[in-house]
């Protein structure tokens, strides 16, 4: 149950494939749960990646989760998402690695809900999706891209960040994000509101280093 950072082994799994590998695993079966892990393995490390924003700590991680879920697999019982199940698992770890390293606790997150900022989502996963290959000093910038938008969600109170990431950079609806976190849609909404303005802030206050077409501007 290795982590490997190329997708080329991705395995394509279709619905019925998966429950079998999942019904497999709940037997006990490594190489049916090994068949979930290729699937999956990139989205859960990047979830946590962007949490702890080390790569050896959030390999290490991304490892004791895998082998956790395959532990505790017997508890999914079906009937919603795997992957907002796994998640869970795995945001739940890297929230406890984050808190246990941190010597003041999380701020509280939910006293309010505010506007959502609209272009703040749409900056953050075109900036984290693209790829550039060839040009060295292209290659630079997107390295440099990728570096200021980790310090940026590093900013973030814990629980603000792991609901931006998942949200704004995984793609995953407020209702997914719910059952990932076991919190409530509102809860969550109120998160990402709130963690999107502190973000749209910092890429204000850093927008020099964005480019040109990225750059955000104060209202």
């Amino acid at each position: 149950m290795g982590i490997s950072g190329d997708n080329s082994n991705v395995d394509r799994l279709t619905h019925d494939d998966e429950e079998r590998f999942i019904a497999r695993s709940q037997h006990g079966d490594v190489e049916a749960f090994n068949h979930l892990v290729l699937h999956y393995q990139q989205v859960v490390y990047g979830v946590v990646l962007r949490t702890l924003g080390n790569r050896d700590t959030a390999e290490d991680v991304t490892q004791d989760a895998f082998l956790a879920a395959f532990k505790g697999i017997r508890s999914y019982r079906g009937g919603t998402s795997f992957r907002a199940w796994l998640l869970r698992v795995a945001s739940n770890m890297a929230c406890d690695h984050w808190r246990r390293t941190q010597r003041r606790p999380a701020e509280s997150l939910d006293t309010l809900i505010e506007d959502d900022e609209p272009h703040t989502p749409s900056l953050l996963n075109s900036l984290i999706i693209t790829g550039v290959e060839g040009n060295p000093e292209e290659m630079l910038l997107s390295r440099e891209l990728q570096e200021l938008i980790q310090q940026g969600l590093e900013t973030l109170p814990l629980e603000q960040r792991v609901a931006v990431v998942l949200c704004d950079i995984e793609g995953l609806s407020y209702e997914e994000i719910a059952e990932t976190t076991e919190t409530t849609p509102g809860t969550v909404r109120s998160r990402i509101s709130r963690g999107r303005r502190r973000m749209r802030n910092y890429l204000i206050a850093h927008q020099e280093l964005l480019p040109r077409n990225y750059r955000l501007h104060k209202e």
